[in-house]
C-alpha cells in the first residue's frame, strides 16, 4: 500500500508538473448533465418562529436570550429571515435559481419540544410536510438535515453531548424524521459538523452551552457524535431503507493543511493536522480500518501520559463500537471553507493551553496574505481540489456531495467578492470531477442572509439579500444569485457574465466564454502528502 501510495504521489506530481491544463482551463469546461447543484440553511438561522405552534426551547433559543451580550451584534434568531411563514418564497426562490436540491436541517424542539417522542408536536410535522411537498411539487429534492445543532435545551440540561445517553436520544428522533418524512425524502444527513459544533462549544465555549473543556469534552463530544450518527444510520438500514430506498450521509467540516516548507516538521506536522481536523471524523467511518487514526491516538495517549494521567484523554471505542461505526454513512457530506499553510517548531512550546486540542497537536498555522480576501478571511480555492483528491485517495473514492461552501459579504446586491468566491471554488469542483472524484453535487451556503449564529447578522452569507428591517423580510437575489444561475442553466462558469443585480430586467447571457481558472503549482507536491 505505502509503495502504492507513493507511486501515486510521484504520478500526480510529474503529471501536474507537465501538464498545466490538469489545473489551468483554455477552453470552458461542462459540468457534467447529472451533476447536482444546490443550496443549503439550517432550521435556527433562517425559520424565526421560535416559540410558536408548540415549538420547544433549544440551547441556541436559551442562549441568545440569556447571554445577549455574546453575540456581536446583538440580535437574535427569533424571526430571522421567517421562514416558517414564508417557506414558499424561499421555493420560489430555488425554483428562480433551478436547482436540483434544496439541503435544509430540521428543528428538534418544533418536532420534540422537550426532546423526547413521548411527545411529538403535529404543528411541527405540518410545517415540514408542507415544506418538502412544496420542493417536490416544483420538482427540487429536499436534502434533510437532521440536527444542525439546535439541541433542545432540556436535554442539554441532561448532559447534552457529553452524556452518551444522547446516542438514544438523537436515534429516537431520527426514527421519528423517517417514519414522517421517509416516504418522500430519499436524502438524510444525520448530524452536521462535529469538529465545528464540538470545537466551538466546548474545545473553546464560544456557541451553546459555553462549557469549556478543551482537553476532554471535546473529544467526548466528537465521540457521541460518531455514535449517534452509526445510531441513525442503523436505524435507516435495518427499519426503513427496504421500504423508503433512500440514502444516509454524515456532513463533515474539513480544511487543507499545506506544510508551510518542505522540513521533515513542517510535512509531519500537516499529516497531524489532517488527522485531527479530517480523519478523526472520516477515518471511523469511511476507511477499512476503522476507529480513530493512529496518529490522533498516538499523539492523545502521549500528551495524557505527560500531563500525568493514567488513561488517554482520548477514550478508545470498543472492538463492537469500531465495527458499528465502520461504513456507517451512505456518502460523505462535505463542507469547506478554509486552507491554511502549517508549520512545526520550537515556538509553539508552552503556547497552547494543556490539556486541549491545540496543545495535543503542537501545529501553528496561517494564510499567505497573498491569497484573494472573501468577507472575514482570505482563501485558497485550490485547496478545496487537493482536499477531494485526497479524499479520492484515501478513502476509496466515496461519494460525496459539497453540502457547504461560501463566503460572507456585508449588505448590499453587488456582491463581486462572492462572485469571485463561488468561480473559484466551483473550478476547483470541476477540475477534480474530471480527475475521477466521486463527487456528484454542490450546494452553495447560503440560499438567502441569515442568523450566523454568535456573529449574528454581522456577516452575510446569503446569495438572496433578507431585508432584516422589513416585517415582510423582502428577499432580493443578489449579483451572486443571477451568476449562479447561469452556472447551472449552462453548466459552464462563464466569467463574462456579469448581470446588474439593480436592472428590473435581467437578460441571461447564452454565449459561452473562453474560461481560464489558474491555479499555482507551487505546493502540488502536498496534494497527496498525508496519504504515505
Amino acid at each position: 500500500m505505502v509503495d502504492k501510495r507513493i507511486a501515486i504521489i510521484v504520478a500526480a506530481v510529474c503529471l501536474i508538473s507537465t501538464n498545466a491544463d490538469v489545473l489551468t482551463h483554455k477552453s470552458p469546461i461542462r459540468f457534467p448533465d447529472d451533476f447536482e447543484f444546490g443550496a443549503a440553511t439550517a432550521a435556527y438561522q433562517i425559520e424565526g418562529a421560535w416559540n410558536v405552534d408548540g415549538k420547544g426551547r433549544s440551547i441556541w433559543d436559551h442562549f441568545v436570550h440569556t447571554k445577549p451580550e455574546s453575540i456581536t451584534d446583538g440580535t437574535n434568531a427569533d424571526i430571522a429571515a421567517n421562514s416558517y411563514y414564508f417557506f414558499k418564497r424561499d421555493v420560489e426562490m430555488l425554483k428562480e435559481l433551478g436547482v436540483n436540491n434544496y439541503r435544509f436541517s430540521i428543528s428538534w424542539t418544533r418536532i420534540m419540544p422537550f426532546g423526547r417522542p413521548d411527545y411529538i408536536n403535529p404543528l411541527g410535522i405540518e410545517y415540514y410536510n408542507n415544506l418538502i411537498d412544496e420542493l417536490l411539487a416544483n420538482d427540487i429534492a429536499p436534502f434533510v438535515t437532521i440536527y444542525h445543532w439546535d439541541l433542545p435545551q432540556s436535554l442539554q440540561e441532561r448532559g447534552g453531548w457529553l452524556n452518551e445517553e444522547i446516542v438514544d436520544w438523537f436515534g429516537d428522533y431520527a426514527r421519528v424524521l423517517y417514519e414522517n418524512f421517509g416516504d418522500r425524502v430519499k436524502h438524510w444527513l444525520t448530524l452536521n459538523e462535529p469538529y465545528i459544533h464540538c470545537y466551538y462549544s466546548y474545545g473553546v465555549g464560544y456557541h451553546p452551552p459555553l462549557l469549556y473543556s478543551p482537553g476532554e469534552g471535546y473529544y467526548e463530544c466528537g465521540r457521541h457524535y460518531l455514535l449517534a450518527n452509526a445510531r441513525a444510520y442503523h436505524i435507516y438500514d435495518d427499519e426503513f431503507r427496504a421500504s423508503q430506498g433512500g440514502l444516509v450521509g454524515f456532513v463533515i467540516s474539513m480544511e487543507w493543511g499545506m506544510p508551510a516548507t518542505g522540513s521533515a516538521e513542517d510535512v509531519q506536522a500537516s499529516r497531524d493536522y489532517a488527522a485531527f481536523h479530517n480523519d478523526h471524523f472520516m477515518h471511523p467511518i469511511f476507511s477499512e480500518q476503522g476507529n480513530y487514526p493512529q496518529i490522533m491516538i498516538d499523539r492523545v495517549a502521549a500528551a495524557s501520559a505527560r500531563q500525568g494521567l493514567n488513561v488517554s484523554r482520548l477514550r478508545p471505542f470498543s472492538y463492537e463500537q469500531i465495527q458499528y461505526l465502520k461504513g456507517s454513512a451512505d456518502f460523505l457530506g462535505l463542507n469547506h471553507y478554509f486552507s491554511t499553510y502549517v508549520y512545526r517548531n520550537s515556538s509553539l512550546e508552552g503556547s497552547f493551553t494543556v490539556p486541549s486540542l491545540e496543545d495535543d497537536i503542537m501545529v501553528g498555522k496561517f494564510k499567505d496574505p497573498s491569497w484573494p480576501h472573501f468577507g472575514m478571511t482570505r482563501e485558497y480555492a485550490p485547496g478545496l481540489y487537493y482536499l477531494l483528491n485526497f479524499l479520492k485517495e484515501k478513502y476509496n473514492n466515496p461519494l460525496i456531495y459539497i453540502t457547504e461552501n461560501g463566503a460572507s459579504t456585508l449588505t448590499g446586491l453587488d456582491d463581486d467578492s462572492r462572485v469571485s468566491y463561488i468561480r473559484n471554488y466551483l473550478s476547483s469542483v470541476i477540475n477534480a470531477v474530471n480527475e475521477g472524484v466521486n463527487v456528484k453535487g454542490y450546494f452553495i451556503w447560503s440560499l438567502m442572509d441569515n442568523f450566523e449564529w454568535a456573529h449574528g447578522y454581522s456577516l452575510r452569507f446569503g446569495i438572496y439579500e433578507v431585508d432584516m428591517n422589513d416585517t415582510n423580510r423582502k428577499r432580493i437575489p443578489r449579483k451572486s444569485a443571477l451568476v449562479y444561475k447561469e452556472i447551472i442553466r449552462s453548466r459552464v462558469i462563464d466569467v463574462s457574465y456579469e448581470p446588474d443585480p439593480y436592472a428590473k430586467e435581467i437578460v441571461m447571457l447564452k454565449g459561452v466564454a473562453t474560461f481560464s481558472a489558474p491555479y499555482f503549482v507551487t505546493f502540488a507536491l502536498t496534494i497527496f502528502v498525508c496519504l504515505v
